[in-house]
């Protein structure tokens, strides 16, 4: 078996040099490029995107990479107050209202998660698949089954689905990198298909916002771009021909595969610094009962369903409901409750770490303007035929650079829906393009949350599983071009 390169070794001088290297270059060339015009940089916005990619594929630290690239972004905007703007920049990505939201619901998910381990729910629910589930292939269909039917949100499904399912795939000797291609395949792109889910909330409300759906019509106008959402679908379906073989592996993948085959981790190297489990023993009960694990994901469901889709309640109404269940049960002590769900907390510090950078990334890429030079630069060459093909793909390579998905709809929409309409372009076609290059993007990305929280679910190093993810991804995104394609020119 070829042996799996391994990430290279941090060296403390080298990672300081290299930085030096990143500020000086990036000071000279601050004061040879123009002041923004119209909100952007021009052609001088792509470097610190250029940049991050080349440093993560260079080094594998990624951590460290989006700390430089957005460095290099303010030094780019802001010269001599660079400091300053960083400054600005990360303390407005921490008090905004969607990084306190990701820290509540990501963090008490962690708590939830935890809980559920130490209350014997997991173990019991891995026994209860165990007995309908008695190959490696049942155990990955089972998986899928699964994150399709935990729709409400991906974050709730990644952390669900992949922290459950994990100890189970293990026994069948399932590479972490494949369990967490199963998991992340059923969260976003599951997500963008289902109408009562987070995300056709938040698009709905888009939609109504940037002038298309009537207010109060969001989600109806959400319904209608569903049949061209060919990300979402083709993402899924292909998760279990991969399963059953008729796709064969191939790329990073097939060495995972060939890894475990022949003796070698379930998880590639790094992987207990992201898993949300952290290596912790817990201490099951003895009778562990399967109602341990669905109860709490019921009330978590319904409540955030009763609630208007709204994941932090939902992660709150759990807890409460779990402290009153668990206790009433003598599974643990409150003083016990409480350390769990503060170590469940501490589990998720991690991700979240690298859910801000990839925010404060983004905030660096705003202000340059990325995003709308890509998008106003295609469309100077653009025809109503191919807007929704080009669409798709320049979305795509902006999504995987910043990592934000819903960031990007905020940024995007309010272009292309205008744009749609000026160039008489089917409006579901065009919208679809737009969630359809979401998902595709932030399904490869390194450090999007979709990666991120699929990788400290299923103990799986975020590097590698996006590595070995992107091969399928960029199957089903080239077979979702081809049906842009054709669906452009045929609803023209």
């Amino acid at each position: 078996m070829e042996k799996e390169k391994r990430p290279p070794a941090f060296e403390a001088r080298r990672a300081c040099i290299a930085a030096i290297i990143v500020v000086v270059a990036s000071f000279l060339l601050s004061l040879v490029i123009p002041e923004p015009v119209d909100g952007t940089l021009g052609i001088f916005s792509v470097i610190p995107a250029l940049f991050l990619v080349v440093y993560i594929f260079v080094t594998k630290r990624i951590l460290e990479a989006l700390f430089l690239a957005s460095l290099m972004g303010y030094i780019l905007v802001s010269r001599f107050d660079a400091l300053f703007t960083l400054s600005d920049g990360v303390l407005g990505v921490l008090m905004s209202e969607d990084i306190a939201w990701l820290f509540l619901v990501c963090g008490l998910m962690g708590s939830i998660i935890a809980l559920i381990e130490r209350a014997g729910g997991a173990f019991a629910f891995g026994l209860w698949v165990s007995k309908r589930a008695k190959s490696r292939t049942a155990v990955l269909i089972w998986t899928w089954i699964l994150g399709i039917a935990v729709f409400i949100d991906d974050y709730l499904n990644s952390l669900v689905v992949g922290s459950c399912m994990a100890p189970l795939s293990d026994r069948h000797k399932v590479p972490r990198e494949f369990l967490a291609y199963v998991v992340d395949s059923t969260a976003a792109p599951v997500c963008v298909l289902i109408p009562i889910s987070t995300w056709a909330v938040f698009a709905g409300r888009l939609l109504e916002v940037n002038g298309w759906a009537p207010a109060g019509d969001g989600i109806l106008y959400f319904i209608k771009t569903i049949p061209f959402n060919f990300y979402g679908w083709i993402a899924t379906i292909m998760v279990p021909l991969f399963i059953i073989g008729i796709l064969p592996q191939f790329g990073p993948m097939k060495k995972a595969w060939n890894r475990v085959k022949e003796g070698g981790p379930l998880a590639p190297e790094g992987s207990e610094k992201i898993d949300m489990r952290a290596g912790i023993e817990q201490n099951i009960p003895k009778k562990p009962k399967v109602i341990n694990f669905f109860l709490p994901i019921i009330v978590l469901v319904a409540t955030t369903l009763i609630f208007d889709v709204e994941m932090a309640i939902g992660v709150i109404c759990t807890i409460c409901f779990m402290f009153v269940f668990y206790l009433a049960q003598g599974i643990m002590t409150a003083d016990e409750f409480s350390d769990i769900v503060i170590q469940g907390l501490k589990n998720m510090i991690m991700p979240l770490m690298l859910m801000v950078l990839a925010f404060v990334f983004a905030d660096v890429n705003d202000q340059i303007g990325f995003t709308k030079f890509l998008i106003e630069t295609a469309s100077k060459h653009m025809t109503p035929q191919l807007m929704p093909l080009m669409i798709f793909l320049i979305l795509s390579f902006t999504e995987f650079i910043t990592g934000t998905n819903w960031g990007m709809y905020i940024i995007a929409l309010p272009i292309v829906i205008p744009l749609a309409m000026q160039l008489g372009v089917s409006m579901p076609l065009a919208v679809a393009a737009v969630l359809s290059a979401g998902v595709f993007g932030s399904h490869i990305c390194f450090y999007s949350d979709a990666t991120v929280i699929t990788s400290s679910a299923t103990g799986c190093n975020n590097y590698s599983h996006g590595i070995t993810q992107a091969g399928y991804g960029v199957v089903g995104a080239a077979l979702s071009a081809v049906l842009f394609t054709i669906f452009g020119f045929v609803m023209a």
